[in-house]
């Protein structure tokens, strides 16, 4: 049976009308980093631009170049350190999301 939406579509779809959906793909999204797993992180990253942001907007907020951002936030993408910080920033903060580090013994 052939899918009749496309994957990303649908993930956009249910970011766009379930916020606590969007909020713990973000969690995700910082889950994916941290533990190296850039590609997966930058795709959501990329998929909550999408519904809950959009690019035009997120260039604004952060000062980077809409053109810059697209490719910065692709699987493949490779964002400096401070170019990032300011791309999950601006989506926390349009989520609502005010982030904390909670460090935790390793086992």
């Amino acid at each position: 049976m052939a899918l009749t939406r496309d994957y990303n579509e649908t993930v956009v779809a249910r970011i766009k009308r379930d916020r606590k959906f969007a909020r713990a793909l973000y969690a995700e999204t910082m889950s994916a980093l941290l533990e190296g797993e850039t590609a997966e992180g930058l795709s959501i990253l990329r998929d909550l631009v999408h519904a809950e942001i959009t690019f035009k907007e997120l260039a604004r907020q952060t000062g980077l170049g809409e053109k810059t951002l697209h490719p910065m936030l692709h699987r493949n993408g490779n964002p400096t350190a401070r170019n990032l910080g300011l791309i999950v920033k601006s989506i926390a903060e349009d989520l609502g999301i005010k982030p904390r580090v909670e460090v935790a013994a390793a086992r």
